[in-house]
């Protein structure tokens, strides 16, 4: 148990710091278990500190101090106090002023992956968010920016290759086989952007030629035999660097930009100034060992790490609770380059899909926190959803308001007042209403209030006026520390349908003339207000929140018939693919009704089965649109909609519609499958493996068969794994020599025995938990390799519901187990998985007891660290 309840920080306890760092110049001397750093710091007091007696405090963890210089003289023990946290000088002077620190630290010891750590046999740095004071003392805060450069020395033989931010500026040869490297970054930066790298590693190098015609050395730096898989990610980078000049303005700043790729990383990447590093899983592609969705998170992830270079580096966050200023404005981004890469609308229902299932989930629990949080005990457990995802929400709402074209005003003038600074989400937001003349006062709220808005629509048509009245009206539950909230702005896009499908005119009452676009983006600021439509001659079909114009919970009473009619003809691509979800959600639900109730429900209604022919019938230029359209909502989003979630009922119910799918329109999934079994498009693929997995639920001996010959006859890696996939959830004969043939093919993959793992830890057969807890012991897993831990442990707690809540809490059990283990070892990894506990309330008081002695049992361990004991605590308050 902790001795001591940590601290919790609060926004409104900001204040300046008290000292500024003009420069830093850091001198490394590399070894994996003793490492000396020496810190040349160039102090300042902040003239916009409001503190009058400044002592001098210093953030550091973990380091064995050897000495302090203050101007070239040695201070001695009373002249400063030294904590398990802090470095306190006492008494330094009023003018700028030279502080030289030497530390000493080990990173092979360093689990916890944050400072500089060994993976393998590199050396490498992650900082963000306050892991460089696991490097040296520090003022580790983002306000605090400098000019950094960075002397790394160490064996050549061990660690040819060195890197740090910047340019590199000097080489040298020393003795006895060490050679050091000097790197220069020209642009201040806080110290969460530090980096450096040092190993044997390879180079896959390119140039590039912005559009004013500046060349840049790229280099993607990554172990020898994994060489020839980066060549999608240099030609990402690439791709990134263009759209970023052509659709916001900005080219890049230095002469070099490097990539580095990490098989042990906490995080998918980070953005370093000129010195990115990367989880593996993020860089390394070939088609024989990454799936089509691996080569498309590759590209967004490559894109969201460049384009941090202006939102996120050159213009960074004045405190962690301004975290999505640079977040959610980057995912914003880099969703918009993939959905210009890609197909716009696939992308766009894989962001709302994962919102509604996973954040909305956060909003709605113990965890809720606003946009901005107002507060936490350790920065770590605020990398959430809900900053990254729903900040992204937040900023396409505000391009909504203002238009594409009012989007880029506000961006030009925040690049162009705040570059070089510090700054806030206010910061940003006053760009956008001064460079559009606009008042979002109101929206600010959306950065202030935690959980997710109701929004409730009841439509009546009068014939006799033809006109239709809209009533809106939208609600906010309460959350932690929230009980009341304030009408939101948001921003509501409708459409209205003829019962032909043709678009209706958008035409407020008052007005001379309709609206000239198909859709319209209604302005709700009102716990209620009211819209009224006229010249519709007759009752229009409503179709709201198209595009998912705001990450809302929308209300609107509409039968199977109407959802099957908006399924089949609704123009919107996100509506139509929202109205077969929801359709299929109902016919779900009905079923789980029974199913709860101890009934076995031979039947499925029709107009799911009808509308999906219809579907099917239809002609589709974007096939991987329609494989999309074809799939059932998940388990986790059908469990969203109930007060009490019965996980067993849920899966039979849709397992039960899943194989009447497969029953029904057995001969069309067949048709498909044989019409693009052999094309190589990414369309064709998705959609012919979506087909795959629906004759799969047959369980027949043909099925079997085109499964294992798929598998085996595979050319790439998403025809295996989809296979495979089919197999393992199946009663396929073969399906443990299938596993065994896989493991041997690809053992040396780290990333493809990762999909090994997932594939059995999500399996939804009886026995799934007793194949993970031996799975445990296989010689390719490793407790202390977060993508190991993620592919097991946290694919089945977090994406087997079925298995994961089995009633007798086994399941808990095994989890709090493995949180306990990684609390010792990677603090941030063990509360991520520990999230998977963190809704207790929502389930059945058996569920609930269980899960609830699971987290008290976590919380009261000893030596608990802070991220876990946060949202240990945060999920029993």
């Amino acid at each position: 148990m902790r001795e001591h309840t940590p601290n919790t920080v609060y926004l409104k306890d900001y204040t300046p710091p008290d000292y500024l760092i003009e420069t830093v110049d850091l001198f490394f001397e590399l070894d994996e278990e003793n490492t000396r750093v020496t810190a040349k710091l160039r102090v300042r007091r902040n003239p916009e500190s409001p503190r009058e007696h400044r002592e001098l405090e210093l953030n550091g963890e973990q380091l064995l101090l050897e000495s302090i210089r203050l101007n070239g003289r040695n201070l001695s023990a009373p002249e400063y106090r030294l904590t398990e946290e802090t470095l306190v000088l006492p008494s330094v002077p009023d003018r700028p002023f030279d502080l030289e620190i030497v530390t000493r630290i080990n990173p092979k010891a360093n689990t916890a992956l944050e400072g500089l750590y060994l993976s393998k046999d590199m050396l490498c740095t992650q900082c963000e968010a306050q892991g460089f004071r696991k490097i040296t003392y520090f003022p580790d805060r983002p306000d605090v920016m400098a000019k950094y450069t960075t002397t790394l020395v160490a064996d050549k033989s061990r660690y040819p290759v060195l890197l740090s931010n910047g340019n590199r500026i000097a080489t040298g040869e020393l003795k006895n086989g060490r050679h050091w490297v000097k790197w220069e970054d020209p642009f201040k930066k806080p110290s969460y952007l530090f980096a450096l790298v040092a190993g044997r590693l390879e180079c896959l190098e390119d140039r590039y030629v912005t559009g004013s015609g500046k060349e840049v050395t790229l280099q993607i730096f990554v172990e020898k035999h994994d060489l020839d898989k980066c060549d999608h990610a240099m030609q990402s980078l690439k791709n990134a660097m263009r759209w970023d000049e052509e659709t916001y303005g900005r080219e890049y700043d230095l002469d070099l930009y490097m990539i580095v790729a990490v098989g042990h990383f906490n995080m998918g990447a980070m953005e370093n100034k000129g010195l990115n590093i990367f989880n593996t899983k993020y860089v390394l592609a070939r088609p024989d060992t990454a799936t089509d969705a691996d080569y498309e998170h590759i590209e967004g992830v490559i894109g969201h790490e460049y384009f941090h270079n202006w939102t996120g580096n050159r213009i960074t966050c004045r405190d962690w609770f301004q975290l999505s200023l640079k977040e959610g404005l980057t995912v914003f981004r880099d969703q918009e380059f993939s959905a210009d890469r890609t197909s716009r609308a696939v992308k766009r229902i894989d962001e709302v899909n994962m919102l509604r299932t996973r954040q909305f989930a956060e909003d709605a629990g113990p965890l809720a926190h606003p946009v901005r949080p107002e507060s936490y005990i350790e920065i770590n457990n605020f990398y959430t959803l809900t900053v990254y995802e729903k900040g992204a929400e937040v900023v396409r709402m505000i391009q909504t308001l203002l238009g594409k074209d009012g989007f880029r005003k506000g961006t030009d003038l925040y690049f162009q007042r705040h570059d070089g600074q510090a700054v806030t989400c206010d910061d940003f937001v006053r760009c956008m209403e001064d460079g559009n003349g606009v008042d979002l006062t109101q929206f600010r709220r959306w950065y202030s209030q935690a959980g997710t808005p109701e929004v409730r629509i009841a439509a009546d048509y009068d014939a006799e006026t033809q006109a239709l009245n809209l009533t809106v009206r939208q609600s906010c539950p309460p959350t932690p520390g929230q009980p009341v909230k304030t009408p939101f702005h948001i921003p509501l896009a409708i459409g209205l349908l003829a019962p032909d499908g043709t678009e209706l005119p958008l035409q407020l009452e008052g007005e001379s003339e309709p609206h000239r676009q198909k859709t319209r983006v209604l302005d709700v600021k009102e716990s209620e207000q009211r819209f009224r439509f006229v010249g519709l001659p007759e009752k229009p079909v409503v179709s709201a929140l198209r595009g998912f114009s705001a990450p809302v919970r929308l209300h609107l009473k509409r039968g199977y018939q109407e959802l099957a009619f908006l399924f089949s003809r609704d123009p919107d691509p996100f509506n139509r693919w929202d109205a077969g979800q929801q359709l299929a959600t109902q016919v779900i639900l009905d079923l789980v009704g029974q199913f709860s109730k101890g009934e076995t429900p031979e039947t499925v209604d029709s107009h799911l089965t009808e509308a999906y022919r219809q579907v099917i019938s239809d002609h589709w230029p974007d096939l991987s649109y329609l494989a999309l359209l074809l799939t059932l909502p998940s388990e986790e989003y059908i469990s969203a909609s109930m007060k009490v979630i019965d996980p067993d009922a849920v899966h039979q119910a849709r397992q039960t519609v899943k194989r009447a799918l497969a029953r029904t329109l057995e001969q069309e999934f067949r048709r498909l499958y044989q019409t693009h079994h052999l094309d190589e498009a990414v369309g064709r693929r998705r959609l012919k493996n979506v087909c795959l997995a629906y004759l799969g639920e047959l369980e027949t001996e043909e099925a079997y068969r085109l499964s294992v010959r798929q598998f085996r006859d595979a050319r790439t890696m998403t025809d295996q794994i989809s296979a495979l996939s089919t197999i393992v959830n199946s009663r396929n004969p073969e399906k443990t020599d299938c596993l065994a043939e896989f493991y041997e093919h690809w053992r040396e993959e780290d990333l493809v025995i990762d999909k090994w793992f997932t594939l059995q830890a999500t399996c939804r057969l009886p026995g799934t938990l007793d194949r993970v807890k031996e799975l445990l012991s296989h010689p390719a897993f490793d407790l202390k390799t977060p993508n190991r831990v993620r592919s097991l442990i946290g694919a089945f707690s977090q994406a087997n519901p079925v298995n994961f809540h089995v009633r007798d809490g086994a399941g808990y059990a095994f989890l709090a187990d493995h949180v306990i283990a990684l609390n010792a070892l990677n603090p941030q990894v063990a509360a991520r998985m520990l999230t998977a506990l963190t809704p207790w309330r929502r389930y059945d008081t058996a569920r609930q007891q269980s899960m609830r002695q699971q987290l008290q049992r976590i919380a009261g361990i000893e030596n608990v660290s802070k991220d876990v004991y946060e949202v240990a605590m945060k999920s029993l308050s």
